[in-house]
């Protein structure tokens, strides 16, 4: 049996006593868990999990604890007011980062993952990098920026899609991805750094450069396959195979067939999480905060799941709840 095919075996073979818990998950008439299935009850001794917890911070953003490392995913916790969801976008909006809500929530850190360098992704990255000395992986874009932000070259690691680096208990691959398209089929911001740009001041001062999508694996636990934006390379995701997907929904649909190539490209999880669909310029409390367009959107999307994917449940997360696959 080739190491795809036993790979493949041996997640679906566990996936049939999967079980995702949570630690006060609400399916009330306003959050937006009421269009998930009800969790289901609690059976520990079924459970195939090591001693790992997610917890959503909104956006696509992710703090990951595998017993004493703390892994994080685009964390975007300053959540500031560029007018987006108000129709009053200001592109020359400030980087304001806030300390006061990002302390309490980042006491530690050793790895940061970035899957694309727009400000609701990455602002906060090179704050909580200097706070922690976590390690940065990014496209080169972030390598840049991190320098023009004062980290650490020693920090600061591009990647380009392709590399599987190994942490011991759990490893990371790194998978070449697109980023989402607009009505007009273009992107925000669009752009790369091929070098150290000064230091960063207005949300526009942040570009695209280039999207990356990394998978989890850990040791007598999940693998987990993260998103940040709603567009996919599919033919980059043979083999992946993940048992968890966390996928952005989408705000537009100029992206041709982007649930049914992404769910088939990671052969059909068993657990889909939307993410990127809550409004991120509110504060982090629960229930999360939707605009009436993203709130469709989103019930859109969990029905085509369902439609393409039968077999996978779809979760949609709280923040700040310790999620265990």
């Amino acid at each position: 049996m080739s190491n795809l095919d036993r790979r493949r075996f041996l997640r679906d073979a566990a996936a049939t006593t999967a079980l995702v818990s949570a630690g006060g998950l609400a399916a009330t008439s306003t959050t937006p868990a009421q269009a998930a299935p009800p969790a289901a009850a609690p059976t520990p001794e079924r459970r195939r999990t090591g001693a790992v917890s997610f917890r959503w911070w909104g956006t696509a953003g992710w703090r990951i604890d595998i017993a004493d490392r703390t892994v994080l995913v685009d964390p975007f916790l300053s959540r500031i007011d560029t007018g987006l969801f108000s129709g009053a976008f200001t592109t020359d909006t400030p980087l304001t980062v806030r300390a006061d809500v990002i302390d309490p929530r980042v006491e530690k850190a050793t790895t940061i993952l970035v899957t694309h360098t727009h400000w609701d992704h990455y602002m906060d990255v090179p704050y909580i990098a200097a706070r922690t000395g976590a390690r940065v992986f990014g496209t080169l874009t972030a390598y840049h920026l991190g320098l023009a932000y004062g980290v650490p070259s020693t920090q600061l690691i591009a990647v380009k899609g392709g590399e599987v680096l190994d942490f011991g208990d759990h490893s990371v691959e790194v998978v070449g991805t697109l980023h989402s398209r607009n009505a007009s089929y273009s992107v925000a911001f669009p752009g790369v750094r091929v070098s150290q740009p000064a230091r960063p001041a207005t949300i526009a001062d942040l570009p695209e450069g280039d999207t990356l999508g990394y998978l989890l694996r850990v040791e007598r636990g999940p693998s987990v396959y993260f998103t940040g934006a709603s567009d996919v390379a599919e033919r980059n995701l043979t083999g992946l195979a993940p048992d968890v997907a966390m996928v952005a929904m989408q705000s537009a649909t100029t992206t041709g067939d982007y649930l049914p190539r992404l769910l088939a490209g990671l052969d059909y999880p068993k657990v889909v999480v939307p993410v990127h669909w809550d409004n991120f310029e509110t504060p982090l409390r629960n229930p999360p905060v939707v605009a009436p367009a993203d709130r469709d959107r989103l019930d859109e999307m969990i029905a085509a799941v369902r439609r393409i994917s039968p077999r996978s449940r779809v979760l949609v997360p709280e923040y700040e709840t310790a999620y265990h696959f």
